[in-house]
């Protein structure tokens, strides 16, 4: 397959990654609803609102994801083994979603709304797909994106539980972005140290 994957920060890699280095760390409230802990939450402070936002960001990212796998699966471009990937990739993603949504909920905030197909696929120029490399290209860029985004945010975070949770996330994004290059047929990163960068 002669598509050329754009390792470069993609406009869409971009802002995963311009939103998670600029939103500031969430409460521990935050932290602990998140990592499943809701008796810890209970008692400590925080600004909420600071927290339903941020996660709200990451929420629409994880719709963003989800879609660009619909859109992927429903094109009748990807063959049975490779939409059986895609599906379970989605999955993954929905369940980012779910505990996105989960934890928005329990701090009182109403989750983003997830906009409609045909908005994401305008936003992905999904009518630029005409093969299974061009629908692989396209879900294999989301994932760097997504993957040096969480990476990048471990750094800034005070929390070590929301440290763990953002390296849970990125290992996801890792794993995908891994197989759909190997899909592609491509060369892996050829050095150390190549995510997050």
């Amino acid at each position: 397959m002669s598509t050329n994957l754009n390792l470069h920060r993609t406009p869409l890699a971009a802002s995963r990654r311009g939103f998670l280095g600029t939103t500031g760390t969430l409460s521990a409230v935050a932290v602990a609803l998140l990592a499943g802990r809701d008796a810890l939450a209970q008692g400590m402070g925080g600004d909420p609102s600071k927290d339903v936002s941020i996660l709200n960001v990451a929420l629409g990212l994880e719709h963003e994801a989800i879609n660009a796998y619909q859109l992927g699966a429903g094109s009748g471009l990807l063959q049975k083994p490779v939409l059986d990937v895609a599906v379970q990739f989605q999955g993954h993603h929905k369940a980012h979603r779910d505990a996105l949504m989960a934890t928005i909920q329990k701090m009182g905030g109403m989750p983003v709304a997830e906009k409609s197909l045909d908005d994401y696929a305008k936003a992905l120029q999904a009518g630029m797909l005409k093969s299974q490399a061009d629908v692989l290209s396209l879900a294999t860029r989301l994932e760097l994106g997504a993957a040096n985004a969480y990476i990048g945010v471990i750094p800034s975070l005070g929390s070590h539980d929301l440290a763990k949770v953002a390296a849970r996330l990125a290992a996801d994004e890792t794993m995908h972005f891994t197989v759909l290059t190997s899909a592609l047929g491509r060369a892996l990163p050829s050095g150390a140290l190549s995510f997050g960068a």
